[in-house]
């Protein structure tokens, strides 16, 4: 893999990207980039990544389907899954244009940096640090700390605290391990829950969302290889909080 430089984050404006048709735009995501192997988009929380039991069309990978396809299901084009958000996470997706392109960027998946902000519920003692633990799943799809490595995966989040309030803390999060939910469990576990978190927090009927945003990811590109960086600017409803 190539050393990583310091890149500034594209936006939907450089030329780098193609045209895109206004008529099949999906709604709940914002165009990052797209050119003819990967297409990045903001997704909005609410939306899922890919269709599960009970929700098959309105999905970031059905909308986004049709958007390559204009609207003719005949069309051979189409989009590939290389990782996934949780439903109520927004930010940064990223999707693949071809089998090739999408194994390029699984394979290199685990170098690539990935930063997350969240708010979290009350103050941690210590501002900057590294919260570890092994997680395991349960039978219905619950992460859960356990003490026996040999019963968890081993998973670790980065983090630093950039503001506080009253109430709240917006915290910067560096995925170090790519875990289901990890964010969500070591900052419940630490005592203050990701607001919004109705699974591993509390349920609070004033909140209107998970405050847990992919804000900025860098990859190497499928077919140039040079590292680009994209950023999804941070959900004002976060900042709503903090002000309350």
């Amino acid at each position: 893999m190539k050393k990583q430089t310091q890149e500034q984050p594209f936006s939907e404006n450089k030329k780098q990207n193609r045209p895109r048709s206004k008529r099949h735009q999906p709604r709940g995501l914002t165009f990052l980039y797209e050119d003819d192997y990967i297409l990045v988009v903001d997704k909005a929380s609410g939306l899922l990544t890919m269709s599960n039991a009970k929700e098959r069309d309105r999905t970031a990978y059905f909308a986004l389907n049709n958007y390559v396809r204009k609207g003719n299901a005949k069309s051979r084009k189409r989009i590939y899954i290389v990782h996934r958000l949780d439903r109520d996470t927004s930010g940064v997706l990223v999707f693949a244009k071809s089998e090739s392109s999408k194994r390029f960027l699984q394979d290199n998946w685990s170098g690539f940096t990935k930063k997350y902000y969240a708010v979290i519920h009350g103050t941690l003692e210590q501002k900057e640090g590294i919260l570890s633990s092994y997680l395991a799943e349960n039978s219905v799809h619950r992460m859960y700390t356990v003490d026996d490595p040999k019963k968890g995966k081993l998973a670790k989040t980065g983090y630093k605290v950039i503001r506080e309030s009253k109430y709240y803390s917006l915290v910067e999060i560096d995925l170090l391990t790519g875990r289901k939910n990890q964010i969500r469990v070591h900052f419940a576990d630490a005592g203050c829950p990701v607001v919004g978190d109705k699974v591993y927090g509390e349920s609070v009927k004033s909140i209107k969302r998970l405050t847990l945003h992919a804000g900025i990811m860098t990859i190497l590109h499928p077919k140039s290889n040079e590292w680009m960086t994209f950023e999804a600017k941070l959900p004002v409803y976060f900042n709503s909080l903090l002000n309350r």
